[in-house]
């Protein structure tokens, strides 16, 4: 099935040649020049993936992704961006982006990106693959990005989604950095490492209501998912 791209790009150049491509490549792309144009484009039509720049007029890709999640918890987001400090790209990841890729970089890239966040998105699992979790009072539908406790939902993006999911199976024991980070990120990198810190402290606040569960840091190794009986 066509999966529909929405791509904000204020470099008509950049913009044109990407959309070209992609539609060369079987995705339908909506382009727009700036966020807010984005924003309405948003509202109006459903779309699988969100490309977005970050230096924009009128509303930068940072805002623009904001209002995105505001409306859409479970749209994957991947930030276009001249900006290789590692500040800028863990405020877009703290945002919920699901991807960064850095100017200069080549249209062959990008869509291995789009093409690796959407299989990633799509939930395939095998028949005999566990996808629904019980941690504490939580339970947790992987299939439907969902963490409920009591009437509380908590929609997940895909990558937090996956993190939790790499978690519950590894439930009260360690959790290895570098496994988590090769599967869900593809390398373990010292950035995607510290992606994947922030992807860490997002699942705490979200399962802070329940004190019997803690996510525990394992010095130098990883993380383990402990659910302590009786702690309430």
């Amino acid at each position: 099935m066509e999966s529909n791209i929405l791509l904000v790009e204020d470099d008509p150049n950049l913009g044109s040649v990407l959309q070209e491509y992609l539609q060369i490549k079987g995705y339908h792309t909506t382009l727009k020049s700036d966020g807010e144009e984005g924003w309405k484009e948003f509202q109006q039509n459903e779309y699988d993936l969100c490309v977005l720049d970050v230096m924009m007029p009128k509303k930068d890709g940072f805002e623009l992704a904001s209002q995105i999640r505001s409306l859409n918890h479970t749209v994957p987001i991947i930030f276009l961006t001249a900006k290789s400090m590692k500040e800028d790209k863990m405020e877009g990841f703290h945002i919920g982006a699901d991807d960064y890729v850095t100017k200069p970089f080549s249209a062959d890239e990008l869509l291995c990106r789009i093409q690796a966040v959407l299989r990633r998105c799509q939930n395939i699992t095998t028949p005999m693959e566990e996808d629904q979790f019980s941690v504490g009072d939580f339970s947790f539908d992987y299939q439907q990005r969902l963490l409920q406790i009591g009437v509380h939902q908590q929609p997940l993006t895909s990558k937090e989604a996956d993190l939790l999911k790499m978690l519950c199976q590894h439930k009260n024991n360690v959790l290895r950095r570098e496994v988590a980070l090769k599967q869900i990120w593809g390398n373990d990198s010292y950035f995607n490492g510290r992606s994947m810190d922030v992807f860490i402290t997002k699942l705490r606040k979200y399962m802070k209501e329940d004190r019997s569960v803690e996510i525990v840091n394992i010095h130098g190794t990883g993380y383990k998912l402990s659910v302590i009986a009786g702690r309430k």
